[in-house]
């Protein structure tokens, strides 16, 4: 594994004079060989150690300008000469470097980048942009990025189809692994960012259900847990792009839904699972009620009530809690036996 060293790359400023003075100099000494040189009849030649001499001011000047680049703030240059790592320079501004180190490819940039094949139309048109590109010199934007998934389509923890998508805000940390560990560092964030959902969204079922985990708390869910979820998607590709030398700064889902065909079958099951939770509780509140009224009546001694009469006031009680339908009393005008 490659790892990241910094260099310090000389202040363009500092070389600009040089080059100026190298430029300058050679043609002053090659007009001086010209005009002071050996002519005689039309023949002769120049003084040659000034000429000599200005022609290698001159080459000279012309191999120190394409030293010269610019870097912007959160932005470095990976230095390559002839196939080695000499390292990165990450100073801001105007810098001069060996002018010897490689340029790098021409290739598109991560805002054109979508992590799919693009259309056949657009392959002419991607190809004749990536051409006029100017070359990148192996300059990485060190800049915080974020890469917006489209929806996938998986199964979670039960095996549901569910429709899930995130988005992900990540920087290149170290240049070096970006550079020569991976082919193409931008490629792999967005394929190991899919990987990586796609296994997640198969550890964790869409909601809640019937079972429960060991300890006999609530299992951690796509959709009640968000924050567990996205802790544990933003470790996941903290382990997946290390090797790729990137920091995953957070990660978050952006939709979740069941999938097309199977989300009414879904709505009608979360209705009736709604259901019988009102109803569980309607019911223990009711029993607790009855329980409360049968206790105060026999406390107080306000009734004696036998074991059959205590049944049916159970029942009725039970209806009256429970019924969805206002109850209409009937007043009894006989005994309590008739």
């Amino acid at each position: 594994m490659t790892t990241e060293r910094e260099v310090k790359a000389l202040s363009g400023w500092l070389m600009l004079p040089i080059m100026i003075a190298l430029f300058l100099g050679g043609i002053a000494l090659i007009t001086v060989s010209i005009v002071n040189g050996d002519w005689v009849d039309g023949g002769g030649h120049p003084l040659w150690a000034l000429f000599i001499v200005g022609v290698l001011m001159e080459v000279a000047g012309a191999l120190v300008a394409p030293g010269f680049f610019t870097l912007q703030p959160n932005q470095a240059r990976v230095l390559i000469l002839f196939g080695a790592y000499r390292g990165t320079a990450r100073q801001g501004g105007f810098r001069w470097a060996n002018p010897f180190y490689s340029n790098g490819p021409a290739r598109p940039s991560s805002s054109d980048w979508t992590g799919k094949k693009k259309p056949a139309e657009d392959a002419g048109a991607t190809a004749q942009a990536a051409q006029a590109r100017k070359l990148r010199r192996y300059k990485i934007s060190l800049r915080a990025r974020t890469l917006n998934g489209e929806k996938l389509k998986v199964n979670d923890k039960r095996g549901n189809p569910v429709e899930i998508a995130a988005v992900v805000v990540w920087r290149v940390k170290d240049t070096a692994q970006a550079i020569f560990d991976v082919d193409d560092y931008e490629t792999y964030v967005a394929t190991q960012s899919e990987t990586a959902l796609r296994h997640l969204a198969s550890v964790y079922a869409y909601d809640h259900g019937e079972t429960t985990d060991d300890e006999g708390s609530a299992q951690i869910t796509l959709r009640s847990n968000v924050e567990e979820v996205s802790q544990a998607l933003r470790a996941e590709l903290e382990e997946r792009l290390a090797q790729a030398g990137v920091t995953v700064e957070q990660a978050r889902l952006t939709h979740l839904a069941y999938s097309p065909e199977i989300a009414q079958a879904m709505l009608r099951r979360q209705q009736a699972e709604a259901v019988i939770a009102a109803r569980r509780k309607i019911v223990t509140g009711a029993v607790s009620m009855v329980e409360m009224a049968l206790h105060d009546l026999s406390e107080k001694q306000v009734v004696e009530l036998d074991e059959e009469r205590k049944a049916a006031m159970v029942s009725n009680l039970m209806v009256v809690l429970c019924g969805e339908s206002e109850v209409h009393p009937v007043v009894n005008t006989g005994t309590l036996y008739s």
